[in-house]
């Protein structure tokens, strides 16, 4: 496995931990315009492009290996309706992932990831919200948090790879 993979395994594990930690801790903070999200929001919007990445350095097996390990290590730092809500709507949006970005991926990066984070962002929400108890009216927050954190990743991802191609001579 190589670095680049295990970095963005523990980056994506840690978000996992993260958004869930903060969560059981916060519950619901705003995220401007008006809208509330759970707290862990960003962290959750994070991970859905390093689970990209994970896919990409080391197959669907490790990310799902990794969404699993999410999982179960959230047991002992969340509330569990938090780490069970947590893991039900990693598991499906997993799933949403794969079957959004894998098929996109082979006609470039940008649209496999802004596709898939952007339907992954929805189920995501939907499934975690509704399994922890939060309200439904919490979807707008949580979409605009994890979609601007999305963008923002994404578009510093094509920043570094346009930089490292004019860096290499041709």
């Amino acid at each position: 496995m190589t670095a680049r993979a295990l970095a963005a395994g523990a980056g994506f594990l840690g978000c996992i931990l993260g958004a869930n930690y903060v969560t059981s801790a916060y519950g619901m903070v705003p995220v401007g315009f008006g809208l509330t999200a759970t707290a862990g929001t960003y962290f959750a919007g994070l991970s859905f492009v390093l689970r990209d990445a994970v896919q990409d350095t080391a197959g669907k097996r490790w990310a799902l290996a990794v969404t699993l390990a999410g999982a179960v290590l959230s047991l002992a730092i969340a509330a569990p309706a938090i780490a069970l809500a947590s893991a039900a709507a990693f598991a499906v949006s997993e799933l949403t992932d794969l079957a959004v970005y894998t098929p996109l991926r082979r006609r470039g990066y940008i649209r496999a990831a802004v596709a898939s984070n952007a339907v992954g962002a929805l189920v995501d929400s939907v499934v975690f919200l509704t399994v922890a108890g939060f309200p439904l009216l919490a979807l707008p927050g949580q979409l605009v948090g994890k979609l601007v954190v999305t963008g923002a990743v994404v578009a510093l991802v094509v920043a570094v790879r346009t930089s490292r191609r004019r860096a290499v001579p041709a």
